[in-house]
């Protein structure tokens, strides 16, 4: 069992099993705008903020839109599927109760749009679990940057060295770690081919929520 009295949860492909929704939704954004997209563009906005697609789409494609409006565009495409669609990862619910049973604090940080967060978590019940939720865009950064894990932190008012971070990107492991937090890294195919990576960056490491209830029962 990893002793801890707080705990920051990633959203997409951590809690939630919606990482597929995400592979395509850059270049098909850009394509319903009449524009046709490299085919670099997926995996560039992977570690980005929707800020930081916004200036993405309009220096490189020259897209004649607001960020308001890009923002409202890729949400209306994924907004169904967060509603009414979306499921929990397995296991996850247990290890949210088992938590929230042992006094452990905790909130959500994603770069999700909060609306989309909150449909999709209390549709599968989890939503009371967590004290407050953070997003990228609220915060004004992405996961390449610290803030969101520290205004997390603020937020939930346990120590730096009591709190644990759960994550399954690369790029926000790295982030997280350079920071200080205690990482769990979660498996997700999404990140198929920086598993290595990631198990060697991360504290914990667990291929799913199942096998985190096994070990820490």
């Amino acid at each position: 069992m990893i002793n801890f009295k707080g705990a920051i949860f990633d959203l997409d492909g951590t809690l939630l099993n919606s990482m597929p929704i995400w592979e395509t939704v850059a270049s098909d954004f850009l394509v319903k705008q009449g524009i046709t997209p490299g085919a670099e563009v997926n995996e560039a906005v992977r570690s980005m903020s929707i800020q930081q697609v916004c200036a993405l789409f309009c220096s490189e494609y020259g897209l004649p839109l607001s960020n308001e409006d890009i923002i409202d565009g890729i949400n209306k495409m994924v907004e169904d599927f967060y509603f009414h669609q979306v499921p929990l990862k397995s296991g996850v619910a247990e290890a949210l109760a088992r938590l929230k049973n042992r006094g452990v604090k905790m909130c959500v940080a994603t770069a999700t749009d909060r609306y989309l967060v909150e449909a999709a978590l209390r549709r599968n019940k989890v939503l009371q679990y967590f004290d407050r939720i953070f997003t990228c865009t609220e915060v004004g950064a992405g996961k390449d940057q610290p803030d969101i894990y520290l205004r997390a932190l603020d937020a939930l008012g346990t120590d730096l060295a009591d709190t644990v971070v759960f994550e399954d990107a690369l790029y926000a492991i790295r982030t997280a770690k350079e920071t200080g937090f205690i990482v769990a890294a979660l498996y997700d195919t999404s990140a198929d081919e920086k598993q290595n990576a990631i198990k060697k960056l991360a504290d914990y490491y667990f291929t799913s929520f199942v096998e985190w209830n096994k070990r820490d029962a």
